[in-house]
């Protein structure tokens, strides 16, 4: 199967999301990808859950939302009250991890784990069970536009490997760098979601850029 693609609003014009989301619309990916943070955990602010809630409604794509915010668990339970789809908090950021993903997933939404550069896959492998996604971060989280870390996509390989070994089911995602010259490294690394956001808004023809990170043409 091919890769979903979900492009970040991170990347978007904040002085008009509903044309993003239209655009994204169109361009045959399947998520829409909300980076949100908190000018804590990372060194940067975005948005909070009204944003998703005014744009629930101007889109039928899945709803992915990426908490980069210390204590998610006091985050999470708005996004899932407008409407998100996916909740994935960072491992880094609380001492309630299987609490939370379990308390995402009695709500009736995808519950995700998502790991930065520095951390290691250990730090996941006991909750890999009760999760729905598992999120490789490719660039330090915080800021869109930046390099990809290649060593990075070895985590994202051995995701993809475990997860055949145990028998389960959770998505392998990356954030972070992805644009059609490297889109091949993560294809082949197995990966099943491509979150990609400048190399998105800045591509002047949308539709086939999709197709080329998805290996179409």
């Amino acid at each position: 199967m091919k890769p979903i693609v979900a492009p970040s609003l991170l990347a978007a014009d904040f002085s008009n999301f509903t044309n993003a989301v239209d655009e994204i619309n169109k361009s045959g990916a399947e998520w829409i990808h909300f980076d949100v943070m908190d000018g804590q955990f990372v060194p940067n602010l975005t948005y909070g859950p009204k944003l998703l809630a005014d744009l629930r409604d101007k889109s039928r794509l899945t709803f992915d939302v990426h908490l980069m915010t210390l204590k998610p668990e006091h985050i999470a339970p708005f996004f899932i009250d407008v409407g998100a789809d996916f909740i994935t908090f960072h491992a880094e950021a609380t001492t309630q991890i299987y609490h939370l993903l379990t308390d995402i997933r009695n709500r009736g939404k995808k519950a995700g784990i998502s790991i930065a550069p520095a951390t290691s896959i250990n730090a996941i492998e006991g909750v890999l069970p009760f999760i729905d996604l598992a999120l490789v971060m490719t660039v330090e989280p915080g800021f869109g536009g930046q390099r990809l870390i290649p060593e990075c996509l070895d985590k994202a390989r051995k995701l993809v490997k475990m997860r055949e070994e145990y028998g389960l089911s959770f998505l392998v995602s990356t954030d972070g760098g992805i644009k059609e010259s490297n889109s091949a490294q993560f294809r082949d690394a197995g990966v099943d979601v491509l979150v990609t956001g400048s190399a998105f808004f800045q591509s002047a023809d949308k539709q086939a850029f999709v197709k080329k990170i998805k290996g179409l043409i």
